[in-house]
């Protein structure tokens, strides 16, 4: 489950209301491409956005949806009491592990955090994916809590922002990294530009934003039986790439998924707002220069 390709959908809304149709459809397609796992509530799954009842009604088709394929539900919040209550709706749906990214109005501090994933662990009967994402929560962990919150009880991975790029430094950090955590805590990269790199570094898990729209695309790179051909497959990626720098990668696959036809129209959770014209065409060329023509 923690290992291979991670695939995080999209859930999307039609007239600021989840769809459901859509939403089992994009996992069933998941499910069916043979990707690893599937991170249900993710970022690129809009969780802040949604109330407590979405989530649970959405990780509860989701586990439907996936089949024999594990779901993973992501169940950060402000408050601990909200992110035990998630933990609870999705542990009784039935996924196989949990996501938990540290979120806050307010910065927090190492306590702060240490404490959180204390508490939440002590609650758990599944696994638990730390996740490090500090461009969207505002946190950036160190490596001493690295150490410590993957000491606690039920975690299983750690999700870790973006390597670098360089192959040798990539590889230095996650040498680094597994020093620091137990043997049984995996290390998952995200950034789905290096996630190429990442995995030949030896990481064990792509988390991946564009796996979970595109997953034929994007399983090349993890199923690649040389570096070479790994490279290749991530090379082709190169125009969604670039569009995702520019545009950040979730409003990128909201038009990449409306685009074939996956998705209603503005399928975002307000006040996130579809991409312009113009970016909306930079999209739909990249897809044309990569060929994503359609559905798998």
């Amino acid at each position: 489950m923690f290992t291979g390709l991670s695939a995080f959908p999209l859930t999307p809304l039609d007239d600021d209301r989840l769809d459901e149709g859509a939403y089992s459809r994009l996992v069933t397609r998941l499910a069916g491409a043979g990707v690893d796992s599937i991170g249900a509530l993710g970022s690129t799954g809009s969780y802040v956005y949604l109330t407590r009842a979405e989530r649970a009604r959405a990780v509860s088709l989701a586990v439907r949806s996936a089949g024999a394929v594990p779901v993973i539900a992501g169940i950060g919040a402000l408050r601990t009491r909200q992110v035990l209550e998630h933990a609870d709706d999705a542990q009784r749906a039935g996924v196989a592990a949990v996501l938990l990214a540290p979120v806050s109005y307010h910065p927090l501090t190492d306590d702060e955090v240490y404490h959180l994933f204390e508490q939440v662990t002590a609650a758990l009967s599944v696994p638990l994916v730390v996740y490090d994402n500090p461009r969207t929560t505002g946190f950036t962990f160190t490596d001493e809590l690295y150490a410590a919150v993957a000491k606690l009880p039920h975690v299983a991975s750690v999700k870790v922002p973006p390597l670098p790029a360089d192959p040798a430094i990539a590889r230095d950090r996650v040498t680094a990294l597994r020093a620091l955590l137990p043997p049984q805590v995996g290390i998952g990269v995200s950034g789905d530009q290096v996630a190429a790199v990442g995995l030949r570094a030896g990481c064990d898990a792509w988390y991946s934003v564009i796996g979970g729209t595109l997953p034929d695309l994007a399983l090349p790179i993890v199923r690649a039986a040389t570096p070479a051909a790994a490279r290749a497959a991530s090379d082709r990626l190169r125009p969604l790439f670039e569009v995702f720098a520019a545009h950040g990668s979730l409003r990128v696959v909201a038009v990449i998924a409306e685009h074939l036809g996956l998705t209603g129209a503005d399928c975002l959770p307000a006040p996130l707002r579809p991409l312009g014209a113009g970016a909306r065409a930079a999209v739909l060329q990249a897809l044309a220069t990569i060929d994503a023509t359609g559905p798998a």
